[in-house]
């Protein structure tokens, strides 16, 4: 069983799924959905469409250049099976792709970096911008607080209150209710 490559996005093709087209000149063109077959028909550049993933690679959103992509070359020399060999090798595949994986993370940790800097400096244009908008809210701003402390304290106040009273009733009620009168 083997997985191919879409040629246009470069998914995964699964066996028995996508569509296999092949030209005049015998060379096979794997796709793993209409989307992707229909987007060759009309003759697009996969590195100008935004969802794929050569797109992705020449904009610098993914890793172009590792050293793990060498593990993921196709190989048609067939080798004779080995369990012990075979055990090793999906040791180091699962060992290639957690590799992988941190590289990938540290990367768009990398990325993320400048972005967060341009977010904070695009809004600090924002706010130098439309600084009116943001002043009357500053002034207001010790007010509104006051009130908020001060509705805080009266809550506060009528829940004592409110707890007060009940404990007065309980303690009213505590010889069984009934008064008697000694006369």
């Amino acid at each position: 069983m083997r997985i191919e490559k879409c040629y246009f996005c470069s998914s995964p093709v699964y066996p028995g799924h996508g569509i296999n087209f092949v030209r005049n000149d015998s060379k096979q063109f794997r796709f793993c959905r209409s989307k992707c077959h229909r987007n060759f028909n009309k003759k697009r550049n996969p590195r100008k469409v935004a969802w794929t993933k050569a797109y992705r690679k020449t904009r610098g959103k993914e890793m172009a250049v590792d050293s793990t992509f060498e593990f993921e070359k196709r190989r048609n020399r067939p080798v004779k099976y080995d369990r012990e060999l075979m055990g090793k090798t999906i040791m180091a595949m699962q060992r290639v792709q957690s590799i992988k994986e941190r590289r990938e993370k540290q990367h768009h940790a990398n990325r993320m970096k400048d972005a967060q800097r341009e977010k904070k400096v695009q809004a600090r244009v924002e706010i130098e911008k439309s600084i009116e908008l943001l002043a009357p809210a500053v002034a207001n701003r010790e007010e509104v607080m006051r009130k908020v402390v001060d509705t805080a304290r009266e809550r506060i106040v009528a829940r004592k209150k409110a707890a007060g009273q009940k404990v007065e009733a309980r303690s009213g009620n505590a010889g069984g209710g009934k008064e008697m009168d000694e006369s």
